[in-house]
């Protein structure tokens, strides 16, 4: 977008708006200021009240150049570092998928599940939140958070430290249960990588280029990942702990056959909003 004069803010991000609108971009306003706000550091308000005011050069750049990285098809919470996620704020990076309201089943369910002074171990913890909001919406516990990447476990304590959880959260780098000292836990829940690797080319180009492959690819099938999980939670789950894992939404019967075949007996699948099948229950007697 061509700008012959000092913009109002007004005018610049309706601008924006247009060129996205004409794009194909289904959120065109809403990105437009969204982005508009974190490239001159403004809050919704100060969009809102201020829109007559002129924009610099510097300004105008900046805002520039994070609506050409949306136009690439760069999602806008990548863009900004940070996506909203069971009313927390979570910083991401190269190595973290965006948290997304469909993993907020997950946390409804670990609430109810987790008893008093418990602790809860967070497979592939990412940006920390599943057990950040575990955390923070639950006085008296602990989590275990592990990830392969070094890079995701920095995000998750950067996040822990925003949100106060820090002293309850321990992160620890490896995959999946090798990093674990002899313990047990009451709680293990996981969103892992499900996605099938022939899939993963086929997918949107805002997940395709843009999240990290490790957090997507899931194997030849998409349960290589529910495997390891279904054979080794017992050995790290009291009496009566139950482990809860998101699923893709055609997943339910076959990772419940997976936890079946591994010797649990209370398997059960819970929907989300949609109606779709999203997290696998599972209870070790």
């Amino acid at each position: 977008m061509q700008l012959s004069q000092a913009p109002t803010i007004g005018a610049l991000w309706r601008g924006w708006r247009d060129v996205l609108s004409r794009l194909g971009f289904a959120t065109a306003a809403l990105d437009a200021k969204l982005l508009t706000q974190h490239g001159l550091g403004l809050g919704a308000l100060e969009l809102a009240t201020q829109e007559n005011e002129t924009v610099d050069e510097s300004g105008a750049a900046r805002v520039a150049d994070l609506l050409q990285r949306r136009m690439t098809g760069e999602s806008v919470a990548r863009i900004i570092g940070v996506r909203a996620f069971y009313g927390l704020d979570f910083e991401l990076n190269a190595a973290t998928l965006e948290p997304r309201p469909d993993t907020e089943l997950l946390v409804d369910l670990a609430l109810a599940a987790m008893p008093a002074g418990g602790t809860v171990l967070d497979l592939g913890t990412g940006t920390g939140c599943i057990a950040i909001a575990v955390l923070a919406n639950m006085a008296g516990i602990r989590a275990v958070g592990v990830d392969l990447s070094p890079l995701a476990l920095q995000a998750a304590q950067a996040n822990a430290a925003r949100h106060g959880v820090a002293e309850r959260l321990t992160l620890l780098e490896g995959s999946w249960f090798e990093p674990l000292p002899a313990q047990r836990f009451e709680l293990i829940v996981a969103n892992p990588p499900y996605i099938a690797s022939a899939v993963v080319a086929t997918l949107a180009g805002e997940v395709r280029d843009f999240d990290p492959q490790l957090a997507l690819d899931g194997g030849p099938d998409g349960l290589a990942p529910y495997r390891i999980i279904a054979r080794h939670a017992g050995r790290f789950l009291q009496e009566n702990g139950q482990v809860l894992v998101e699923i893709g939404h055609d997943q339910g019967a076959s990772v419940s056959a997976l936890f079946l075949e591994a010797g649990y007996e209370d398997v059960s699948v819970r929907q989300d909003l949609a109606g779709l099948d999203r997290v696998v229950c599972v209870r070790h007697m």
